[in-house]
Parts: C-alpha cells; structure tokens; sequence
C-alpha cells in the first residue's frame, strides 16, 4: 500500500508551478486525498484546523486575504503553515502575497499553483491523489483491453495467458499488463489495472523470450492502465466438470470491496481462446447495452413450454 506521495512527484505529474525555494518540495509528503479551502481559518479560527491537508486558495480565499492588513495576514498565514501541512496550493494563476509567501519559506511550506480553476483544480488534485493513495494488490495474471473492455486473464502458470494476449495484440486488441497485474480501487465501483513498471510494454513467450510490444506492434497496441471489468479464467479441460454451457452460473471475484464477474473458460486443443474472448467481450457489451442471450433463451424456452402445453390441452379436449 502506498503511504504518501511527494508533493515535488505531485507537481511534475500535474505540472504545476512552484512559487517559492523548490527544494522544500524534497522532503513534503501528502498522506491523504482531501483537500481543505481555508474558510474559516482566514478569520483566526483553528480549533479544528486540518492541518495536514493541502490548502487550496481560490478566488474567495484571496481576496478575503487581501482585505486583511498586512499584519493580520501574516499572522494567520503563520498558523495555517504547520510542519504537517504539504503544501498550500493557488488557482487560477493568481499570485500570492508576500506574507504568504514569507510565512510558508519560514515554516517550510512549498507554495504551488495553477492556471485551472479552482473546482476543476481541486478535482484534479483529489483524483490523482484517490489513484496513487489507493491500496494495492499485485496479481497473477495477464490484463488486455478487447473491443475496450478490460479483460483479466487468469489461470495457472503455462496455461496459454501469454500467448492468448500475443494472438489477441496480432487481431488489433491492447496489452495493459502480463505477469503481474497491479490493482487499485479507484472509487466505489471501479477497480483498475496496471502493469508495474519493470514490465511495462513487455510481454513473455516461452522459447522466445521477452518482447517489447510497443516496439514491434506499435503505441496503438498498449495501454497504461484499464478498468477490469470481466475477470476469464482459463483452465484445463476436464472431461469430469460440468462447465456453463448457457450462462447461468454467475461467479464473481472480489478486490477490495468491489465484485468483478468472472467466468471460466476450459482449455483444450482445438479451442480458439483468442476468438472465445472477444466474443466473452461483445457479450459483456451486450448485457451492459440491456440484451442478455441468456435471458432471451430462457424466455424462448418458456414461450415454447406453454406453447406445447396448450397444444396437448387441445388434443386432449379433442378426443
């Protein structure tokens, strides 16, 4: 799990600016994503003050400063700059005062900004942190994107995870990651992929070695990260297994606190696994679209029951 994330890494992510000494970025770390717009602490007010978070300054926290005298302002910026306190942060590419600037070099305090307004900054600002915050968990697996759904290979090592990924890049699909797949909750529905970065771009064939994917197929064959949305476990075919022949077997697999529907795909020779996924794919399309095969079967099913039992009603009453 990550801990924190430095505020020098958070500007150059973001690229933001930085409006006093860089070097008191090195040593600054943010520890959550919430951010705090000092309202009420500008009138004096620090009973409950959360100084650990980034202070954002918007149009209104400025020019309520600016009202203040130039001591006044001193000495609340003063307060607002603790030794727990990652840095203050300014919207809108409006510039800081000097006391500002004064009270945050003295404690140390890195003062940042941007041209973006300051609801679309603090957005920003809360994604990134929500995304490099979040708890992690690496994997076993290969993650690939087909038709734009992310698709979550698992299975036992040497089962063919690699080379269905290898096929599935040939026929114009993406590879996010392979190995190892490392996965984060990104809200309370989303779970995302990535590859760490030692792997990044590459993938493993057995008798072959390591390939850089982006370099012999293209940057239209990779992606850096991807929602997981169908989880596929390929396994060996077993003659004794009742395996889903219509789709009724819901299984599903959880990260964190979010379920990801999972199916299990045996593998065998002769079986197409790369065609097999892109059609798991445009399946799982289709169900978030509305138009479930399964249920379409059951409901023809049950159309063609009552039609055979009104039919054996009327012969009967024929007789």
């Amino acid at each position: 799990m990550t801990n924190f994330v430095t505020v020098s890494q958070m500007v150059k992510d973001n690229e933001l600016k930085v409006y006093n000494d860089e070097a008191l970025m090195n040593n600054k770390k943010v520890t959550t994503s919430d951010i705090s717009r000092p309202g009420i602490e500008l009138t004096g007010y620090f009973d409950y003050y959360p100084s650990e978070r980034i202070q954002l300054f918007g149009q209104t926290e400025s020019a309520y400063s600016r009202s203040m005298t130039a001591n006044n302002r001193y000495k609340v910026m003063l307060e607002l700059c603790r030794e727990d306190t990652p840095a203050l942060l300014i919207s809108r590419n409006i510039q800081p005062s000097e006391e500002l600037l004064k009270a945050a070099s003295e404690h140390k305090v890195p003062v940042i900004g941007s041209e973006l307004p300051t609801t679309r900054l603090s957005s920003m600002i809360t994604e990134y942190l929500d995304e490099n915050l979040a708890p992690r968990e690496s994997i076993h697996g290969v993650l690939v994107d087909v038709y734009g759904i992310g698709i979550l290979l698992t299975g036992h090592s040497g089962i063919g995870k690699s080379e269905t990924a290898l096929e599935l890049i040939k026929r114009g699909h993406r590879l996010i990651a392979d190995d190892r797949v490392d996965v984060y909750q990104r809200d309370e529905k989303t779970i995302v992929g990535e590859a760490p970065k030692i792997l990044n771009h590459l993938l493993e064939i057995r008798g072959i070695g390591i390939i850089d994917v982006m370099n012999l197929f293209g940057a239209g064959a990779v992606r850096s990260q991807s929602e997981i949305q169908l989880i596929i476990n390929l396994e060996n075919w077993s003659a004794d297994k009742n395996y889903d022949r219509i789709g009724t077997l819901e299984d599903k697999r959880t990260f964190f606190d979010v379920d990801v529907p999972q199916i299990t795909v045996p593998v065998k020779v002769g079986r197409n696994i790369s065609i097999i996924i892109e059609v798991a794919a445009m399946n799982y399309r289709a169900k978030k679209m509305g138009y479930d095969a399964t249920k379409k079967f059951e409901d023809n099913l049950g159309l063609l029951i009552k039609e055979n039992e009104e039919k054996t009603k009327n012969d009967e009453e024929g007789k």
